[in-house]
């Protein structure tokens, strides 16, 4: 057994060296893409718009068969509505007046 007041025999230590990794992680774009795919997609609407007015291939419209059609639908008649009673006579009512002493201007 040791002696309680002695000091503890120095003890060598051996200090390991440390490694430190930084993992760097690029920024994202914000929505980069999807702003491209939104504005290409108007491009190509717009262009079939143009298309289909511009063609020169005259009015389709013009073309259309003929839409006037006469029809006749027999509908039955319905029983006369109920007359409403006559809304009651309200009383007269006088406005609201200020309390006396007027309040201060």
């Amino acid at each position: 057994m040791t002696d309680p007041n002695m000091p503890p025999p120095e003890r060598v230590v051996v200090a390991e060296p440390t490694h430190t990794t930084v993992n760097v992680q690029p920024q994202k774009s914000g929505g980069g893409g999807v702003a491209a795919f939104l504005v290409i997609g108007l491009v190509v609407v717009v262009a079939i718009i143009a298309f289909v007015l511009l063609n020169g291939n005259g009015n389709p419209i013009e073309d259309a068969a003929d839409t006037n059609v006469a029809v006749d639908v027999n509908l039955p008649d319905l029983p006369d509505a109920p007359t409403l009673p006559e809304a009651p006579s309200l009383p007269q009512v006088e406005p609201p007046t200020l309390p006396s002493p007027a309040p201060a201007e």
